[in-house]
C-alpha cells in the first residue's frame, strides 16, 4: 500500500503537471518560418564549408584523414581526462566538440574546411549511424532483467520518478523557450515533449563504467543504481519512441496509426516469437561452445533487420537495435562472446566518430547574447534539479539513507553518450534547432563531467571501501 501511495504521489501528480503544461502551451502560436537565421542555420556544416561533390578517390582520402585525426585527438583528450579522474568517454565527448566549429572551426577555419568538407559529411554520418546501431544493440544486450531481482519496488519508483520529474520540468521550461528556440513550424507539443524526454535520459553505459572503475557494482548503492538505470533506459526510450512518432506524424511524413499500431505489434512479436527464436541461437552457442562466424552473422542480421523495421515504422532505427539487444539470450557466456566481438570496434572507432560528428553540429557561437546563455543555464539547472533531485528524493522515500540516496541521484544524473544520441535524433527529425542543440550538448557535458567529482565528495573512498566489504543487500521491499 505504501509503495502504491508513493508511486501515485511522485509519478502520478507530475504526470498531471505535464498534461497541464501541454494544455497551456497549446495556446502558443507556432513559430513563423521567417525567423532568425541564427536559429535556423544549417545543422551539420562548419563555418567555411561549402556544399559540393568531390571525386570518389578524393572523398575516400578525406574520410581516412578524418578518421585518423578523430581517433588521435579522442585518445589524447580522453587520456588527459582520465588523469583528472574522468572516464575516457567524457574526454572523447569533449574531443568531438573541440573538433567542431566551436573551437577548430573558430581558430583555424581553413583547416576545418579542408578536414571536414561538406561533401564528406554524408559519408561520416553513414559511418556514425552504423556505429550507433551496433552501440544501441550492445546497450540492449547488457540489460538483464535479473538486475531487478529483490529490488523491483525501489528500482521502479526511483527510475520512474527520475524520468517524470525532469520530464515535467523540461516541458514546463519549453513554455518560455518555445518562441525563440523551436525550429520553424514545429508544434509546441512536439517541442515540449522532446525537451522533456531529452531531460529524462540516463547514460547506462557511462554509469556502469563509473561503477566499475569505483568497484561498486556489487555494493547496495551500485546494484540499486544499475537496476534503476536499466528500468530508466527502457522507459525513457519507449517515451522517446512515442515522441518521435508524434513529431513525424505532425510533419506529415509517416501516418501515426501505422507507426503506433505497427510498433506495438512488432514489439509484441519480438518479445514472444522473437525471443523464442533467438533462444535457439543461444542453444546453438552452448552446443558449439563458441561464437562461430555463422552465429555471429545471424545475430547481426537480427539486429539490422530489427533496426530496419523500426526505421520503416517511423520511430528510428536505433530503437530496433536496442530492442534486438534486449531480447537476446542473457546467458553470461553468450553475452560475453558477443561483447568481445563488437564492443572494441564500437568503443574505439565508431563512438569517437559519432562524438566528432556531433561536435560538427554543435555551434556554441549561436549562443550570442545574454538571453541565450541564461536559457542554457536554465536548461542545465532544470536537468540537474529534475534528475539528481528527483532520483535522490525517490530513493530516500524508499528508505535508503540520505548519503546513499544522494549517491543514486548523482549517478542517475549522468547523461553522457545517450543524451547525444537523443539530441541527434531530435535534430534529424527537426524538433530541435541548432541553438537549442548546442545548449543541450553543453548540458550533457556538464551533467556527465560533474558526476565523478560529486560522487567522490558525497560517497568518498572510505564509504566505498566499506560498501565493497559488504555484499549487495536487497531492497526494503525484498
Amino acid at each position: 500500500m505504501k509503495a502504491t501511495i508513493l508511486y501515485l504521489l511522485f509519478v502520478g501528480l507530475p504526470f498531471l503537471g505535464v498534461l497541464g503544461v501541454l494544455r497551456e502551451g497549446a495556446a502558443l502560436h507556432p513559430v513563423p518560418v521567417s525567423r532568425s537565421a541564427a536559429v535556423d542555420a544549417d545543422r551539420s556544416v562548419s563555418p567555411g564549408q561549402t556544399p559540393g561533390a568531390a571525386p570518389a578517390a578524393e572523398t575516400a582520402l578525406v574520410i581516412l584523414l578524418q578518421i585518423g585525426a578523430i581517433l588521435l585527438i579522442s585518445r589524447l583528450v580522453g587520456r588527459a581526462f582520465r588523469l583528472v579522474g574522468q572516464p575516457q568517454v567524457v574526454g572523447e565527448m569533449a574531443a568531438g566538440i573541440l573538433l567542431g566549429p566551436s573551437l577548430l572551426g573558430w581558430i583555424a577555419p581553413r583547416l576545418s574546411a579542408h578536414l571536414f568538407p561538406a561533401a564528406s559529411m554524408g559519408f561520416l554520418n553513414t559511418l556514425c549511424q552504423i556505429g550507433l546501431v551496433l552501440f544501441m544493440f550492445l546497450v540492449g544486450l547488457e540489460l538483464d532483467p535479473r538486475l531487478l531481482k529483490g529490488r523491483g519496488h525501489i528500482a521502479v519508483v526511483t527510475s520512474h520518478v527520475s524520468i517524470i520529474a525532469p520530464f515535467l520540468l523540461g516541458t514546463a521550461l519549453a513554455l518560455p523557450l518555445y518562441a525563440r528556440l523551436a525550429p520553424a513550424g514545429v508544434a509546441f507539443s512536439s517541442f515540449a515533449l522532446f525537451l522533456g524526454a531529452a531531460m529524462s535520459i540516463t547514460a547506462f553505459p557511462v554509469l556502469a563504467r563509473i561503477l566499475a572503475e569505483r568497484r561498486l557494482q556489487q555494493s547496495a548503492v551500485g546494484a540499486i543504481t544499475i537496476a534503476c538505470a536499466a528500468v530508466d533506459d527502457v522507459s525513457a526510450w519507449c517515451i522517446l519512441a512515442v515522441v518521435v512518432a508524434l513529431a513525424r506524424a505532425e510533419a506529415g511524413t509517416i501516418p501515426l496509426v501505422r507507426t503506433l499500431a505497427g510498433s506495438v505489434l512488432f514489439i509484441a512479436a519480438m518479445l514472444t516469437l522473437g525471443r523464442r527464436a533467438l533462444g535457439k541461437i543461444g542453444a546453438a552457442f552452448r552446443r558449439r561452445g563458441a561464437m562461430t562466424h555463422d552465429l555471429f552473422a545471424m545475430v547481426l542480421l537480427v539486429a539490422l533487420a530489427s533496426a530496419g523495421v523500426t526505421q520503416w515504422l517511423g520511430i528510428h532505427a536505433l530503437f530496433g537495435a536496442f530492442l534486438a539487444g534486449a531480447v537476446m539470450p542473457k546467458d553470461r557466456d553468450f553475452v560475453r562472446a558477443l561483447l568481445s566481438r563488437v564492443e572494441d570496434v564500437v568503443v574505439v572507432l565508431f563512438l569517437p566518430l559519432f562524438f566528432a560528428f556531433t561536435g560538427l553540429r554543435t555551434r556554441v557561437a549561436l549562443l550570442a547574447d545574454g538571453w541565450m546563455w541564461a536559457a542554457c543555464a536554465s536548461i542545465v539547472l532544470v536537468a540537474i534539479a529534475g534528475k539528481l533531485g528527483g532520483s535522490a528524493l525517490a530513493a530516500r522515500s524508499c528508505s535508503l539513507p540520505w548519503r546513499e540516496a544522494a549517491t543514486v541521484g548523482i549517478l542517475m544524473n549522468t547523461r553522457g553518450l545517450m543524451e547525444l544520441v537523443i539530441l541527434n535524433i531530435g535534430l534529424e527529425i527537426g524538433v530541435v534547432s541548432p541553438a537549442l542543440f548546442a545548449m543541450m550538448v553543453l548540458m550533457a557535458l556538464t551533467t556527465t563531467f560533474m558526476t565523478t567529482p560529486l560522487l567522490d565528495r558525497v560517497y568518498p573512498e572510505t564509504f566505498r571501501e566499506r560498501a565493497r566489504q559488504m555484499t549487495a543487500v536487497p531492497s526494503p521491499d525484498a
